[in-house]
């Protein structure tokens, strides 16, 4: 079978099997993405999630001897939450972002990759195919700006003009030749309503990120991340949609043609207070569904704190107290008080004073003590006026 027919045939295959883009590109190496991933770690913008090998991330012929194709493939997800409860005092909720409704993306694709491999084999016995999602070693965009998926954006997420940017990526490379497509034209204009609306400015130029500024990334770190991000946050849970809700050509985009992408509502907009004594198991009963639960609990119970104190939720106090008191983890603790001391001002210092005197933990002790700082400042502002 010559390269054209098998394309085809793989094609019509992909549509059956739920891949709602199908293109082709070269197995040559990604030369103009090497160069970009170099000023990306010069410029200290790479989140550290990335495969540090900037060979392996270019280069296919590293991943499978005799490469000589690579099938770029997109399904689409919702963007849409139908019959979202809503919050109210007391009842205040978080949301993970659209990336990580319904069935995790990395098994979805991975699913599909696998028939689209055994496809392969069966028309063309004895080829070769290595596949991969996000977690592997390619640059997923890259691969797919090549094939003409979509033109990459000034958000750095891949456009297409059928389905905007909500799109999962996953790449297939193989020995088999198949006749590549075009890349697409690059269409955002003059258009910067991503770079305008982005929460931390972390669109630092068209096409630009800084990863450690993305809202997306913060979500996921483990650690306590500074204050103004704390804000930042807002309800987020899990990752970020700002710069792609604003997109002009993710107007009207909703995908609903996937059952197993799509979300329940209550597991991707949970109540807050109740996440934040969640154990390890119930986390993975009710979570580990998601992309969004990769972490585990920790970034997810961390980001609910925030978002406590993003809605001044003083009905969280109790457990915010208890997390203070109880928590194993230092750095839970801090923010906890840090929490209190942000929702109740100052008539929480009593308790902050309290619990310095009696937790030595370093976390527990800056952060208790920059509340204090601010405190007293305050006051001597306010003597100073009178």
């Amino acid at each position: 079978m010559d390269g054209a027919a098998l394309k085809a045939q793989l094609q019509a295959y992909a549509t059956e099997i739920g891949i709602d883009e199908f293109r082709v590109t070269t197995a040559d190496p990604f030369l103009v993405m090497k160069q970009r991933l170099i000023q990306q770690q010069e410029k200290g913008y790479a989140s550290g999630f990335e495969e540090p090998d900037l060979d392996r991330r270019t280069t296919p012929t590293l991943l499978l001897d005799d490469a000589v194709s690579i099938i770029a493939i997109a399904v689409a997800y919702p963007s849409k939450l139908k019959d979202a409860p809503r919050g109210k005092e007391g009842e205040r909720r978080g949301i993970f972002g659209r990336s990580s409704w319904g069935l995790d993306y990395h098994q979805a694709l991975k699913n599909r990759l696998m028939l689209l491999e055994e496809k392969i084999h069966t028309l063309s016995p004895g080829s070769q195919t290595r596949s991969m999602v996000d977690t592997g070693e390619l640059v997923d965009r890259a691969v797919a700006e090549r094939a003409g998926i979509g033109f990459s954006g000034k958000n750095c997420s891949i456009i297409s003009e059928t389905h905007g940017s909500y799109l999962y990526l996953g790449e297939l490379i193989t020995d088999c030749y198949l006749p590549p497509d075009e890349a697409v034209e690059e269409l955002c204009g003059s258009c910067t309503k991503c770079m305008d609306a982005c929460p931390t400015d972390a669109l630092v130029e068209p096409g630009v990120i800084d990863a450690k500024r993305c809202i997306s990334f913060i979500t996921q770190t483990k650690t306590l991340i500074p204050e103004d991000f704390r804000y930042a946050l807002g309800n987020r849970l899990y990752g970020c949609d700002t710069c792609q809700q604003v997109c002009p050509y993710n107007r009207k985009k909703h995908a609903t043609q996937h059952a197993e992408l799509q979300p329940d509502p209550e597991q991707v907009k949970p109540l807050l207070i109740p996440l934040l004594s969640l154990s390890n198991r119930e986390f993975k009963t009710r979570f580990g569904s998601l992309s969004g639960a990769w972490r585990g609990k920790k970034p997810i119970q961390r980001n609910a704190v925030c978002a406590l104190v993003h809605y001044q939720d003083r009905t969280a106090l109790d457990a915010l107290r208890t997390m203070a008191e109880t928590d194993q983890r230092e750095d839970m603790r801090a923010l906890a008080i840090w929490a209190i001391g942000r929702i109740s001002g100052q008539e929480a210092e009593g308790y902050v004073q309290d619990r310095l005197s009696v937790d030595a933990a370093n976390d527990v002790q800056v952060e208790g003590a920059r509340l204090l700082d601010e405190w007293r400042a305050e006051r001597a502002v306010s003597s100073t006026e009178v």
